[in-house]
């Protein structure tokens, strides 16, 4: 991976996340071929849940994801689920980490976690790791294999894989805004604030639902910096599938649209805008890429853009309320700006809604 958040970690005594002696104990019980000690270093990218590269001493690596340390949500920060559709998704056409091994007995590390193969290639957070780490041909291959990526995501036959019941097929914009209205008012609770233009952009949309078609998984996050590249810009692997379930593709579509900054946005999601970068295809390119590669009508999208930008403001809600209340380690870098953004993100999709 491109960059980490800390340094390695001593195998002896426990670190913030990792309950040392335990957790070695499991991989050894539970991962064919480890070799005790291990070493713990914190992946960069952590405002959620928590990732880890694992080295035992025979340098082979491995990855460890939990929830974050405090302020989890009710159904939030699923490991099991996410294990489960990483294992069902290995022999498919999608590129996903190969799974090792899941735990949920809390004894061990105080909330379930799962491991699964280290991948190595590129994480492109910002413009200068995008400029560094890939030339022009790949920035714009990277952006033509995300939108592709993206409909063998939404190709797969969840049957097939057996994932027919992981979520109910339809309703799925519904079912999305109650429960990220639900999350979002919890989180405000903690944090004793309101975003008026939360709840107005939540009534409107949802007088405003386009008809369904045929349910596919949804990863319900996908973005640039939740797969990893290779060196000639394709995706090796899509990462963070925790929220993934069945329902409506376009929503996956809409939200990449939120994140994929153009080269002239002045208020990108995320605050960084790799994909401004030269070399990548912009917004609309990539929009026009998923539509040929998946044959599906994207004529309605604006309704799923409004919608991405709403769901990115609750979800950061709950992100703010969590680092308001401690979880990072004491790390107060951006936590002002994550409070702020909510509401930016709010005005920007009450701006896409408005073209409906």
């Amino acid at each position: 991976m491109a960059d980490t958040e800390a340094g390695a970690e001593s195998a002896t005594g426990d670190i913030e996340g990792i309950n040392v002696p335990r957790v070695t104990d499991w991989l050894v019980a539970n991962v064919e071929g480890v070799q005790p000690p291990f070493s713990f270093e914190l992946i960069a990218g952590g405002r959620s849940n928590l990732t880890f590269r694992v080295t035992d001493a025979a340098g082979r690596d491995l990855v460890l994801r939990r929830p974050p340390i405090s302020h989890v949500l009710p159904t939030a920060h699923d490991m099991g689920r996410e294990f489960r559709i990483i294992s069902a998704l290995q022999d498919t056409p999608v590129p996903v980490a190969p799974s090792l091994g899941f735990c949920d007995d809390e004894s061990v590390n105080e909330r379930p976690f799962y491991v699964m193969g280290y991948v190595d290639g590129y994480i492109l957070r910002d413009a200068a790791t995008a400029e560094k780490v890939l030339d022009e041909h790949g920035r714009r291959r990277a952006g033509e294999s995300i939108a592709e990526v993206m409909a063998a995501i939404h190709a797969v036959d969840v049957d097939k894989v057996g994932l027919g019941d992981l979520g109910r097929r339809e309703g799925y914009i519904e079912r999305q805004l109650k429960r990220w209205y639900s999350q979002f008012k919890q989180s405000s609770e903690l944090l004793n604030r309101t975003v008026p233009l939360v709840d107005e952009v939540h009534d409107f949309l949802a007088a405003r639902i386009p008809e369904q078609g045929p349910a596919t998984i949804v990863h319900g996050d996908y973005r640039l910096d939740n797969t990893m590249l290779g060196d000639d810009g394709n995706v090796k692997a899509v990462l963070d599938w925790e929220i993934c379930t069945l329902g409506d593709p376009l929503a996956d579509v809409g939200l990449l649209m939120v994140y994929w900054a153009d080269k002239d946005d002045d208020n990108p999601a995320l605050g960084v805008a790799p994909t401004a970068t030269e070399g990548f295809p912009s917004r609309a390119e990539v929009r026009e890429i998923y539509a040929a590669t998946s044959g599906r009508d994207v004529a309605q999208l604006d309704f799923y853009v409004a919608f991405g930008y709403w769901k990115l403001a609750c979800i950061l809600e709950g992100v703010y309320s969590r680092y308001v209340g401690g979880a990072g380690g004491g790390d107060r870098s951006g936590v002002d700006f994550m409070g702020d953004q909510v509401v930016r993100l709010s005005e920007s999709a009450k701006a896409a809604a408005s073209s409906l």
